[in-house]
C-alpha cells in the first residue's frame, strides 16, 4: 500500500496540467541502465520525456501508446538529456518484486486531451 501524503487543496491540484500524450518514438537512454527516452505528441506540440521504465518494459513496446503525463513539470536533466514532462504510472509490490504499470486510456482520445 502506498504511503499517505499530505492533503492538497483543489487550487494546488488545479495547478497540474495533466494530459494525454501519444508516444511517437521510444528508445533506451544511451547513458543509463534504467531510462527510456520518449518523443511524445501533446496535441500540436512534441516533447521529449524520460522515464525509468527500462526494468519494466521495452522501449519498442511504447511507440503508439497513449499515456498520461504531467505536462507542466519543470524541465529536468537526466543523465545529460532533458525531460520536459512526467509520465504517470502505478507502482505495485515490494522492492524486489516491484512492477510499474503505465497509466493509459481505455480508448483512443486526441493527444493533448485534458485529464481532470
Amino acid at each position: 500500500m502506498a504511503e499517505a501524503k499530505p492533503t492538497v487543496s483543489f487550487d494546488e491540484f488545479a495547478k497540474l496540467d495533466i494530459r494525454i500524450a501519444k508516444v511517437l518514438e521510444a528508445s533506451d537512454h544511451p547513458n543509463a541502465d534504467k531510462l527510456i527516452v520518449m518523443k511524445i505528441d501533446l496535441g500540436g506540440e512534441q516533447r521529449q520525456i524520460i522515464a525509468g521504465l527500462k526494468p519494466f518494459c521495452k522501449a519498442d513496446d511504447l511507440a503508439g501508446k497513449q499515456i498520461v503525463v504531467v505536462a507542466n513539470m519543470a524541465p529536468r536533466k537526466m543523465r545529460g538529456m532533458e525531460s520536459n514532462g512526467m509520465l504517470l504510472a502505478a507502482t505495485v509490490g515490494a522492492e524486489e518484486l516491484q512492477d510499474v504499470v503505465i497509466l493509459t486510456t481505455d480508448r483512443e482520445v486526441p493527444p493533448g486531451s485534458a485529464v481532470s
